[in-house]
């Protein structure tokens, strides 16, 4: 992935649109496309070794490295969303349904679909 910033200012729609580019790419030549080849395995032992890192980070005072390390879970999380043919906005409706909802009341209604209810 490029280092300059999308010309979207959505930067999740900007890279929903450039995840999907890597769907189609060599993944000897991109980061990205190596994580789709390697299917589901490879990105969800990602987002579990980035999740760790997440845990790592809020242990130290660092706010940076905590930004930082949640940007790369989020990264991975957008990789498993395309890897299903689903984008940010799957998540993005999903947390608007939420919204304004008590968290009690949202998992009561989940009842036991949806989750490990926890």
């Amino acid at each position: 992935m490029s280092n300059s910033a999308p010309a979207d200012p959505d930067v999740f729609r900007a890279l929903d649109a450039a995840l999907a580019k890597r769907r189609i790419s060599d993944p000897a030549h991109s980061y990205t496309a190596s994580l789709y080849a390697g299917g589901v395995a490879a990105i969800s032992a990602k987002i579990d070794e980035e999740a760790a890192e997440v845990i790592e980070a809020a242990q130290g005072d660092d706010d940076s490295h905590v930004v930082h390390e949640v940007a790369d879970l989020w990264f991975h999380c957008m990789v498993l969303l395309q890897s299903r043919g689903l984008d940010s906005t799957a998540v993005r409706n999903e947390l608007a349904r939420r919204f304004g909802v008590s968290g009690h009341e949202e998992k009561a209604a989940r009842g036991t679909q949806g989750g490990d209810n926890a």
